[in-house]
C-alpha cells in the first residue's frame, strides 16, 4: 500500500500544516529585522538619517585634466569619456577631499553612520552617489545611468555595478534595477511624504525608466508624479528638495505651474531659493525633518530658511561644486528613522 509521504496528496497536507505567509509584508519592520538584519529605507526624505552612502573623491579624478580646456563652455570636457568640471583648470583634489571630509564630519557628528563605496579609475563622477539609486521603505532601487562613454571611457555607465555590489555586502534588500531601455538616474527621485512622490523626465530619464519606479511604488501605495524637466536640465534635485515634512526648498524657474500647485494640494510649503544665490543652493541635505546641512554660498537662502525654522549647518563645497554637483548630490540616504 502506498504511504502519504510518497503520494501526490503529500504536499496537500504538508502545506495545510505550514502554510505560505503572504504578510506580514516585505517592508514590515520586524520582517526586514529577521531576514536582512535589520530595517532598510526611508519612509520619506526628511526623517532622521542613520544610515548614507559616499564615495570620497580620489585618484579617478586625474583623468580631468587642463588640456581639455573648451573656451566655448569655459570649462573642462571630455566627449568620449563624457566628464565636464566647471574650469579651467584640472581638479584641486586636496581641496575636494577637504570638502568632502567636512561633510562627512558633520554627518557622523549627528549620528550618521556612512558607508563608503568604491569606484572604477575611469569613472570621475563616482562622488555622486545619489545618481546610482533610489531608496524607498524597505530598500533600493538601482538606477541606470545615462552617459555611455566612447571608445573606452565608461561616462557613468559601470557605476551600477560598484553599487549593487556595496549594497549586496551590506545586506540591504535592492528591489529592482532599471532594465532594457530604461534610463533614471537617483538625482531625479524625491519622496514628497510617505504616499507621494516625483520624478523628473530629462535626457538622462526617460520615461521607460520612470514606468519601473511606477511598478515599485505601486505595491507600496506610493502615488509617482512625473515632472518633465526644463530645457537640459538633469536632475529634480535642481529644482526641489524636501526640507521638512511640509516644506520644500525649490528652484521656481525649473518646476512647472502646475507641480507648484500640487505641492499646495499636498499641504507642502515651497520656499523659493533666494535668486542671489548659486542654481545649486536647493542642493541640500535634511539631516532631520527642519534640520539641514547646506553650501557655504548659499548665505541667502539659507537666511530664508532659518526665518522659517529650518536649522541650517552651513559648509564649504566650492571645489566639489565645479564638478557639477551639490551636497545632495554626494549623498545617498540609505536608511531614516519616520520621524
Amino acid at each position: 500500500m502506498e504511504k502519504l509521504r510518497d503520494s501526490s496528496q503529500y504536499y496537500h497536507v504538508v502545506l495545510e500544516r505550514i502554510p505560505p505567509q503572504a504578510k506580514p509584508s516585505f517592508e514590515d519592520e520586524e520582517m526586514q529585522k529577521r531576514v536582512w538584519g535589520r530595517r532598510w529605507g526611508l519612509f520619506n526624505d526628511v526623517g532622521t538619517l542613520k544610515t548614507i552612502l559616499m564615495h570620497r573623491p580620489g585618484d579617478e579624478l586625474n583623468i580631468i585634466t587642463a588640456d581639455k580646456y573648451d573656451p566655448s563652455i569655459d570649462a573642462l570636457i571630455d566627449d568620449d569619456e563624457q566628464w565636464y568640471f566647471r574650469s579651467d583648470q584640472g581638479p584641486d583634489l586636496p581641496g575636494m577631499q577637504a570638502e568632502h571630509d567636512a561633510l562627512v564630519k558633520i554627518l557622523t557628528e549627528n549620528g550618521v553612520e556612512v558607508v563608503f563605496v568604491d569606484g572604477g579609475p575611469r569613472d570621475p563622477n563616482s562622488m555622486f552617489v545619489r545618481d546610482m539609486g533610489m531608496v524607498v521603505n524597505g530598500g533600493i532601487i538601482i538606477s541606470r545611468m545615462g552617459p555611455v562613454g566612447k571608445p573606452y571611457g565608461t561616462g557613468r555607465r559601470g557605476e551600477e555595478a560598484y553599487i549593487t555590489r556595496k549594497i549586496a555586502e551590506i545586506g540591504m534588500p535592492i528591489l529592482h534595477t532599471i532594465h532594457g531601455e530604461g534610463l533614471m538616474e537617483g538625482g531625479s527621485f524625491c519622496l514628497l511624504d510617505e504616499k507621494h512622490a516625483a520624478i523628473g523626465l530629462s535626457k538622462r530619464g526617460n520615461r521607460c525608466g520612470a514606468d519601473q519606479v511606477r511598478k515599485v511604488l505601486e505595491v507600496q501605495g506610493i502615488e509617482l508624479t512625473e515632472i518633465p524637466l526644463v530645457g537640459f536640465s538633469m536632475h529634480i534635485d535642481g529644482a526641489i528638495v524636501m526640507i521638512d515634512h511640509d516644506k520644500a526648498l525649490v528652484n521656481i524657474e525649473r518646476l512647472p505651474y502646475w507641480f507648484i500647485d500640487r505641492l499646495e494640494e499636498l499641504g507642502i510649503e515651497a520656499i523659493h531659493a533666494d535668486y542671489r544665490d548659486s542654481k545649486l543652493a536647493v542642493n541640500c541635505l535634511a539631516l532631520a525633518p527642519a534640520k539641514i546641512v547646506m553650501d557655504e554660498l548659499a548665505p541667502w537662502t539659507a537666511e530664508k530658511l532659518q526665518a522659517r525654522g529650518i536649522e541650517t549647518i552651513m559648509t564649504p563645497y566650492r571645489e566639489c561644486r565645479k564638478h557639477g554637483g551639490g551636497i545632495h548630490c554626494s549623498t545617498l540616504p540609505l536608511v531614516r528613522e519616520r520621524d
